[in-house]
């Protein structure tokens, strides 16, 4: 059975490539804490391990580093060292929304819908982030894994999460989830979410958003009330 898209009722957004214009922080970020564990820039272990974390996009950064570091200690000093370097960036100005976002959070919340952002970022860094775009009270509620029992994308956790916290809705079909990577795709499409869209202002692109089990594929979230308004089709875009 298909959900129509004017009763969607809880909207969860990623943030970083969907609702936020990352331009490049991870990659950034990602360099300091492979500096801090010894991978030196330019070697192939430094390339394979920069290939891993564009792949992930969207998944919990702590089991990003579980995988590429193998024990705890490593994993965690990788991750302190990437979220650390990722503030200080945020701190520098280096952050800002993707165009429409805004105006798409508020169009959603207008017409009644309960908006709620979700990061692969600790906690620390969702609320730098969310200082950095005084977006602190934009919505009535934002999560990172640590909120949802510390699991991250590619898991359902935190959709089902905004879906027991706010009450928004009575049935998960009545909840949309968009991000830019298969991971939010998939986390979605986990928690048997209505609508799962991916937007083209991010990391992954068509294939492997529809791969995930997208159900439509936006040029970014500016367009995502206009889906969700009485007129709108809800067949497949």
């Amino acid at each position: 059975m298909t959900t129509p898209t004017t009763d969607i009722r809880l909207v969860v957004l990623d943030m970083a490539g969907t609702t936020v214009a990352d331009g490049g922080l991870v990659e950034r970020a990602f360099a300091a804490a492979a500096a801090e564990l010894g991978v030196e820039p330019g070697s192939a272990e430094h390339a394979e391990h920069l290939s891993y974390v564009r792949a992930t996009m969207g998944e919990s950064k702590i089991s990003v580093f579980r995988h590429l570091f193998g024990d705890e200690d490593r994993a965690r000093r990788a991750n302190a060292t990437f979220e650390k370097a990722y503030g200080e960036l945020v701190d520098d100005g280096l952050m800002a929304p993707v165009p429409g976002a805004r105006e798409a959070i508020g169009e959603l919340a207008g017409a009644g819908r309960t908006v709620v952002l979700t990061t692969g970022f600790a906690r620390v860094t969702q609320d730098a982030i969310l200082d950095a775009l005084g977006w602190r009270d934009l919505v009535p509620l934002t999560l990172c894994p640590a909120d949802a029992g510390g699991r991250g994308r590619p898991y359902p956790d935190m959709v089902l999460e905004a879906f027991v916290r706010t009450k928004a809705a009575e049935d998960v079909r009545q909840v949309a989830v968009v991000g830019d990577t298969s991971y939010d795709v998939l986390s979605g499409v986990r928690a048997g979410a209505g609508l799962v869209a991916g937007v083209r202002t991010g990391a992954h692109g068509d294939d492997a958003l529809r791969a995930a089990g997208a159900t439509h594929v936006l040029d970014s979230v500016a367009g995502l009330p206009a889906l969700l308004s009485p007129a709108a089709p809800t067949g497949d875009r």
